[in-house]
């Protein structure tokens, strides 16, 4: 698959690069899609919820009255959880909700991200911006001459540099990550994948 290289104005430069074929020309798996978006919005949650068993709320622990003799129901304290303010019976605990996926499927979950991107012709290659200070202003008029400042985008880039990220994080749609970073479910939310120059040459290499 071969694409031009466009520089900031939205022109073509006159050169092209080719994509591989095995990462971008491949048979989209969606069940190893679904698998790689579920991990990683699993990993998103914290699972910090907590609720207090009979134990942890306050309360007197002296028994309410006598087991037997007195015509009504048994009772134990105030903190059963039959009664207000008792605890809660069975509820949360702080877990963590990680799935573990192999290598390989990640792999092919975000080769087939990068397929379906490649189908839909969503796929821009960048000339290497050089942003010397956070200039949102110049950032927004990048996406403007790519004719995708009103679609939601990720900007791929081969490593990190703080000016680029200050210069698209207030931008409305637009999303960054370093090569090695990027993951599927970021790919396949965004409506058009924009890699740098040098992160296409990178992920041919790799």
């Amino acid at each position: 698959m071969q694409l031009d290289i466009i520089n900031t104005k939205g022109e073509k430069t006159g050169r092209t690069i080719e994509l591989p074929e095995y990462i971008f020309g491949i048979e989209p798996n969606d069940h190893v899609i679904y698998l790689a978006v579920k991990q990683y919005q699993a990993a998103q949650r914290q699972g910090t919820h907590k609720v207090k068993t009979r134990m942890e709320v306050k309360g007197s622990s002296k028994k309410l009255h006598k087991q037997k003799g007195t015509g009504g129901a048994r009772k134990g304290n105030l903190r059963n959880p039959l009664y207000k303010g008792g605890g809660t019976i069975f509820g949360p605990k702080p877990h963590k909700y990680d799935i573990k996926l192999n290598r390989r499927v990640k792999d092919l979950a975000k080769a087939s991200a990068l397929a379906y991107k490649a189908k839909e012709n969503a796929i821009v290659i960048l000339e290497d911006v050089n942003m010397e200070a956070p200039k949102t202003k110049t950032f927004a008029g990048i996406l403007k001459s790519l004719n995708i400042d009103n679609k939601k985008s990720l900007f791929v880039i081969p490593e990190y540099n703080d000016n680029f990220y200050l210069s698209l994080r207030n931008v409305p749609g637009v999303n960054g990550s370093v090569l090695k970073d990027v993951n599927t479910y970021e790919i396949l939310d965004a409506n058009v994948l924009v890699l740098t120059e040098k992160a296409a040459k990178l992920l041919t290499e790799e």
